[in-house]
């Protein structure tokens, strides 16, 4: 068992470094477009992709181009600078190079530029000089302080209050961090949000809603009329919280049968189809239902399985979220 001393270690670290940069905004590049972040206090598991590929989405609704700036965790390979995924017209890097999550929102996103590098600035100076985008979404950017920004979106869920820091825990900063946020977003209960409000310095906090699309087939859309809600499903999910998917697809009336979970990232190998199909048969399962982020590294090895399918994960904003958004996009737009 990790002692508390090496948590409030940890803890001590993580406050002294974000003391340094707040102390002098000198320490901080920033870039010519506006930046919003978006990150999370907990180690993993957050949500952050699709509230990221929703806030695209809804930017580009409303006249902007935005980009999006992400670290590209568990790349295969990796390389020095920026390697742009999409340039807003067409995915130009496969799965090797990009990553599952910079990939998967590529492709949810066919006409929003991602790039991928560990100086997120670098990342934003070549999105502003070749794509000519108006705004940047920074994924998983609350602990990346080396770059400023001008909103930041922390994302934060009931385990939040009563987490420890790491090592011990899964919290990279204590809650009480959750303060330096311009707003917080959760999809916990509006009884939930009221705990967040007492958490000192905290003053706004918006709900999001999650939901689970309409499965599709990783090999085309055969035999897709047949999975329904009363088709027997086997879960699969390599992801920080794969138990959360688990939970969304009963909440959502699917029968699950069973479930496999494997480590965030995990690189599938032709094994692990074998194993997947083996404990989808023992459960009775006719169909196997994954993550969009499962999918981008299962679709090479299952081109020819016709049994495994992805189901979306969508959120959407409540309206006051929506206003609250819109008056600061304005002040960027009147050059404030």
């Amino acid at each position: 068992m990790i002692p508390a001393t090496a948590s409030a270690i940890y803890g001590a670290i993580a406050a002294r470094r974000r003391r340094w940069y707040e102390s002098d905004p000198a320490r901080q590049r920033r870039l010519s477009r506006p930046v919003v972040s978006i990150g999370n206090l907990r180690a993993g598991g957050a949500g952050k992709t699709p509230v990221v590929a929703a806030l695209a989405r809804l930017l580009t609704s409303r006249g902007e181009r935005p980009s999006i700036l992400t670290r590209g965790y568990a790349r295969e390979v990796s390389s020095d600078g920026v390697t742009v995924v999409s340039d807003g017209r067409r995915i130009i890097e496969g799965i090797e190079t990009a990553g599952d999550e910079a990939l998967m929102l590529a492709r949810e996103l066919a006409d929003t530029p991602v790039l991928v590098g560990v100086d997120r600035y670098l990342s934003g100076c070549l999105a502003e000089r070749r794509f000519g985008v108006t705004v940047h979404l920074l994924d998983d950017g609350f602990q990346h302080l080396a770059l400023a920004r001008d909103l930041d979106l922390l994302l934060v869920d009931e385990e939040d209050l009563s987490a420890s820091l790491l090592p011990g825990g899964r919290l990279r900063e204590p809650i009480t961090t959750a303060a330096r946020a311009d707003a917080l977003l959760t999809s916990a209960s509006v009884q939930v949000c009221e705990r967040f409000l007492d958490v000192p310095g905290v003053t706004t906090v918006f709900r999001v809603t999650r939901a689970l699309g309409t499965p599709r087939w990783l090999q085309g859309d055969a035999g897709l009329k047949s999975c329904t809600t009363s088709t027997p499903v086997f879960g699969i999910a390599g992801i920080a919280r794969p138990q959360r998917f688990f939970d969304d697809l009963t909440a959502a009336g699917w029968k699950l049968t069973g479930s496999l979970n494997f480590r965030d990232h995990h690189v599938y190998k032709a094994a692990d189809l074998e194993r997947i199909a083996q404990a989808a048969r023992a459960s009775g399962a006719s169909v196997v239902l994954t993550t969009e982020k499962d999918a981008v590294k299962l679709e090479k090895l299952a081109s020819a399985d016709r049994s495994i399918a992805a189901v979306p994960l969508t959120v959407t904003f409540e309206p006051a979220f929506l206003d609250w958004l819109w008056a600061r996009t304005s002040v960027w737009s009147a050059g404030v």
